[in-house]
Parts: C-alpha cells; sequence; structure tokens
C-alpha cells in the first residue's frame, strides 16, 4: 500500500465516530451510506479491537471522504532523491488550488539536513463524487541516523466543533497506550498537541508514532506525523526514535511557511450541534457528546469503583474494579447506533446464543471475544449485542483488562453477561434512538 494511503487510513481510521461535513456535494444518500459503512466498521470494531477515539492515530476527524482515494486530486511523487527534475511537476496554483508539489517543497524546506529518498504530494480537490481532499506530503528522510516516514496534512474544521477538538486532546492512556502526550493552548489562542506513542498500542512491532498539530482559532489543522521507520507499517524500526524531536515537530507545524497554502483553504463548515431539545438531527447524540458515557456510568453496578472513563458521540467507556477485594480492573464499553438493520444477519452470524424477545428485539451473546488473540496475553471479552426491529443497536462489551492492548489483569470481567444483558436493554438508550 503506498504510504500516502497509509497516511489517509491512519487519518480515518481515528474519526469514524465524526460526521462528515456538510457540504452541498455529499448528498443525503450518500452521507447515509456513509454512516452505515461507519456503523459496520464499528461494529467489527467491538468484535475485534478498541474503538479509536478522536487525537488516536494520525488525525481526530478526518471521517468518510475527507481525505478521498489515493488517486485523488493533484499529486507529485518521487522515488529517490529529493525535489527530481523528472517528478511530475504540479500545477502552479494560480487558480487559488493547493498543488502536491507545494506542499512537498514546504515540507522538505521544514527538515533538517539529511536526504530525502522518496517523496509523494497531492492537493487538494475532489474525488469523482464530489468529495473533498485534503492536500498532504509525505517523504522518507534520514538525518544520518536511519530512514524515517514523514507526512504533514491541511485541513479546516469548525474550530469550536467536537471534530476539532479531538485532534487537539489527548488520548486516554485505557483505549491508546503512549509514551507521552501534552495539550496546550498558545498565547494567539491556537491549540496544539504533542503525541508521543505507537503505530500498535499493544507494541507487538517497536514502530513509534510521534504526532504533532496545530489547531488555530480560525480553523486550519496543521497535522504532522513521523516513525523510527522508513513506513507507517510493514517495515523494519531503522532507529531508536522518530528523526524530529518534539520541539522540532512544533517548529514545523507552527512555521509561517504553511500560510500561503493554509490561506487556500476552504473556510471551515459550521459543525452540527444538538438542537434545543438535546435530540440534534443526526447521530446519536442525546443531550451532549458525552452523553452515552454518562449514560454507562449511571448504568453500572454500584459495587463497582469507576477508575477512568472516556468516550464521544455514540461511544463510552469505563475502568471499573470492585469497590471491595477488588479483583483488577476491567474495561467496559458500549456504542449506541441508529439504522443498523441491514446488518442483522452478519451480527447474528457473529453471536454465540441468539435470543428474540416478545418485542422483536434480538439480544445475541459472545463470550469468546479476544480469543483472536488480537488483545492482550490472556484476554477475555464478554459481549451483549441488542438490535431492535427499527435498527436500533446497543452494544456492550466487558473485558478482563483495563486495556484491550494490554494483558489480562483479572481471570474474568467484572460484570456478568446477564449485568451487560440488563445494561443494554435498559429504557434509558431509548432516548437516543
Amino acid at each position: 500500500m503506498p504510504f500516502e494511503d497509509e497516511f489517509g487510513d491512519a487519518l480515518r481510521r481515528t474519526g469514524d465516530s465524526f460526521r462528515p461535513p456538510d457540504r452541498s456535494a455529499l448528498v443525503e444518500g450518500g452521507i447515509r451510506r456513509g454512516r452505515r459503512r461507519l456503523a459496520r466498521r464499528r461494529a467489527a470494531a467491538v468484535a475485534g479491537s478498541v474503538l479509536a477515539l478522536a487525537a488516536v492515530g494520525l488525525g481526530g476527524a478526518y471521517g468518510g471522504g475527507v481525505l478521498g482515494g489515493s488517486d485523488a486530486g493533484d499529486r507529485a511523487s518521487s522515488a529517490a532523491g529529493p525535489a527530481s527534475p523528472t517528478a511530475p511537476a504540479a500545477a502552479a496554483g494560480s487558480d487559488g488550488s493547493i498543488t502536491g508539489r507545494q506542499m512537498l517543497d514546504t515540507l522538505k524546506g521544514l527538515l533538517p539536513e539529511g536526504k530525502v529518498m522518496h517523496e509523494e504530494g497531492r492537493g487538494n480537490g475532489t474525488t469523482a463524487p464530489g468529495t473533498p481532499t485534503m492536500p498532504y506530503a509525505s517523504v522518507v528522510f534520514d538525518d544520518g541516523d536511519g530512514a524515517a516516514a514523514i507526512a504533514v496534512g491541511l485541513t479546516s474544521l469548525d474550530p469550536e466543533g467536537a471534530a476539532a477538538a479531538g485532534h487537539v486532546t489527548c488520548p486516554s492512556q485505557t483505549l491508546v497506550a503512549h509514551d507521552s502526550c501534552v495539550a496546550e493552548t498558545l498565547a494567539d489562542g491556537s491549540r496544539y498537541l504533542m503525541f508521543q506513542g505507537y503505530e500498535y498500542p499493544d507494541r507487538r512491532e517497536e514502530t513509534r508514532r510521534w504526532r504533532a498539530a496545530l489547531l488555530t482559532p480560525e480553523g486550519v489543522l496543521i497535522d504532522a506525523s513521523e516513525y523510527n521507520a522508513p513506513a507507517q507499517k510493514g517495515a523494519e524500526v531503522s532507529r531508536p526514535t522518530p528523526p524530529l524531536t518534539p520541539r522540532q515537530m512544533k517548529a514545523l507545524v507552527m512555521d509561517k511557511a504553511w500560510q500561503p497554502l493554509t490561506k487556500k483553504l476552504d473556510k471551515p463548515e459550521k459543525e452540527e450541534r444538538p438542537d434545543a431539545t438535546g435530540t440534534g438531527a443526526t447521530g446519536t447524540d442525546a443531550s451532549g457528546p458525552d452523553a452515552v458515557r454518562d449514560g454507562l456510568v449511571r448504568l453500572l453496578p454500584e459495587s463497582l469503583s469507576v477508575m477512568d472513563k472516556g468516550g464521544q458521540e455514540g461511544y463510552g467507556f469505563a475502568v471499573v474494579e470492585e469497590k471491595e477485594n477488588g479483583k483488577g480492573a476491567s474495561l467496559v464499553q458500549i456504542n449506541v447506533q441508529r439504522g443498523m438493520g441491514d446488518v442483522a444477519g452478519e451480527l447474528e452470524a457473529r453471536a454465540d446464543d441468539v435470543t428474540t424477545l416478545p418485542d422483536g428485539t434480538k439480544v445475541m451473546l459472545d463470550d469468546d471475544l479476544g480469543a483472536d488473540g488480537k488483545g492482550g496475553r490472556g484476554t477475555v471479552g464478554w459481549t451483549v449485542d441488542t438490535l431492535r426491529t427499527d435498527g436500533f443497536r446497543v452494544v456492550i462489551t466487558a473485558f478482563n483488562t483495563r486495556s484491550q492492548s494490554q494483558d489480562a489483569t483479572r481471570t474474568a470481567p467484572a460484570l456478568t453477561m446477564e449485568q451487560l444483558k440488563a445494561i443494554a436493554l435498559e429504557d434509558h438508550w431509548l432516548t437516543f434512538r
């Protein structure tokens, strides 16, 4: 897979729960289909890995269509050597567009002394369906201590929206194990984040991923990532750490050299907010981005204490342990989704046991989540998946570990199947329909 596609996948991977921008080119039918694809990705995630929260990976809110396909927009690439004269030359951008060559030249001009062995870039544009693409540049850079992938992307977001906040908010260690994360507000009102973690949270490979993100008060996001390997995935580690220090990464995204390009970005679209009743026109937000998390915490057995909690629209998690004679930390996570009727057969086929209640609600149980070996050693997950006749779904899972990427911390999850079932079928969740 080309590096720009890996970069795009990483960006998209972290924004699955956010809505696409309400751009005129996105017809309502496309949005509905995108949400269903999003929901299916969530369903798969619940079956095999922790859902990514915002600020995990390279970005927080690059949901369906923001990046577009790998061939969309203007591209400039060179297999070897910096600024190869034989590389496809991008247009000058006199029409106000951003070109791949401009992105590459700006990135390379901000790197310290070293050799660029591979480069690829893309400007802004649209995919065939009319979805806008994000300009980016990626290089393989060697300062003499080993080749490393470095990439940067530009986009505009509602600076007051949840998607924007996700890019510059440190994730919980429960969901994303990392070495360090610093988030700060700068003197001009910009928000900055420096994340130092790993490509694989379970560290099955020692590929480090360091990310710097700058969000301006106007909604311009400059998002850069670097690795200690020549590719995000599938390449051997080439050096102990990525080539740029945190200070250099901050200088890179804050440099004024980006301003001529960021001025060409579209004005950010206002992110949809819940209406006065708190229901909102789309999504599953009944009272705010923390509504699912707060509902989960309220419905947990009183015998458990909450050690950590978090979430976003449609998703919540809590790390719990018994108040008396604690047996170890246990992760509980829940998803609340609409429009899932078209995947009913898929969900039933995956379950160990399926029951249909008198009102037609399907209750599907799975008590061997974790057996796929994708979690830490000895991890066990118990899932109750409920699907109502109108496609409204509530799925809850409890693990015998505080983080799915970590080894088991107890013999069994802190909640029984019956307790999980009671929470999933609570009338409380019907306010999200």
